[in-house]
């Protein structure tokens, strides 16, 4: 679930093209009914062979197949800075991915991080068959796509494997309960290498309770945390997304704080004493209190 970031470059064209990787097809959306609801591709009428997933109209992902290095989506933007920043440029990771979308961020890393091992675990069958189908994957790239629940997808995975974690899990425009919770964490850390990050899309809006008891919540397993968000969710203005970022060693906050101080729509990182402040003393989830996030106001995706 996600705002649209700036619009990409190109020149604007006067109708839409609809192309996958099997050819050019009818101009329009692709719309098709999916598990967790009615699922379309709308084509980016500024880039040739580039779409944006929305479910039951809340956007989920952006591709182009051209270019797969170019992220759209703010909060994606963010969580591929810090995809550049958790290991030196171009080294192959080992990276779980839990939600699919349209394998935006999963792409992402093929292009930048070429012989990557990546595991993807989106629960939604019916949806993982349509982006295959209409927006294939490189045959190439290194990437495995489970359809089960994200966290028994997690269960499956061997103990200090992944350098990386991406949590991108919505469920009717919300993360479901079980994924906001210490015991969930706990099995994050298990999987990652000793200095690996979590990295998690997190959705939220005033009071900001939701995204104060997930950084709380964090906190209780990981000793290193940043929180990226725009400045009107920060000051609690309006619903939107903020990407944390977790793990046993310090991140690279100077070097993330510029690239996310710089993008389209410009974000303030947060750490340390300060986002502690932040929290204000939330208490952290467990899986016996556990809510899913809220929900979105009506007009989040206008």
């Amino acid at each position: 679930m996600a705002r649209r970031g700036a619009a990409g470059g190109g020149d604007r064209k006067g109708r839409a093209e609809r192309r996958t990787g099997r050819g050019t097809a009818p101009e329009g959306n692709v719309s098709e009914p999916v598990d967790g609801g009615l699922a379309e591709l709308v084509p980016d009428r500024e880039r040739r062979r580039a779409w944006t997933l929305t479910i039951d109209g809340a956007p989920q992902s952006h591709v182009d197949l051209d270019d797969p290095t170019y992220l759209s989506f703010e909060y994606q933007r963010r969580i591929g800075h810090i995809a550049d920043l958790v290991a030196p440029a171009g080294q192959p990771l080992h990276v779980v991915h839990l939600g699919g979308g349209a394998f935006t961020l999963a792409r992402y890393i093929a292009a930048t991080r070429p012989r990557s091992t990546q595991q993807i675990v989106e629960v939604d069958a019916a949806l993982v068959q349509l982006v295959r189908r209409e927006l294939p994957l490189d045959p190439q790239a290194r990437i495995r796509v489970r359809s089960t629940d994200a966290r028994a997808g997690l269960g499956k995975i061997q103990d200090g494997w992944a350098d990386l974690v991406i949590a991108d899990v919505f469920s009717g425009a919300r993360t479901p309960a079980h994924l906001t919770t210490t015991e969930f964490l706990a099995e994050v850390r298990r999987v990652l290498k000793p200095g690996g990050s979590y990295v998690a899309n997190l959705a939220d809006g005033p009071p900001l309770a939701h995204l104060r008891g997930q950084i709380a919540t964090a906190a209780t397993v990981f000793p290193a945390l940043a929180l990226a968000a725009d400045p009107t969710v920060w000051r609690g203005r309006r619903f939107g997304n903020a990407v944390l970022l977790a793990s046993d060693t310090a991140p690279e906050i100077d070097r993330l704080t510029r690239r996310v101080a710089t993008d389209p729509h410009p974000g303030r990182v947060e750490h340390g004493r300060a986002l502690a402040d932040f929290t204000g003393g939330a208490a952290p989830v467990h899986d016996a209190d556990a809510r899913p996030s809220p929900p979105p106001p009506p007009d989040a995706f206008r």
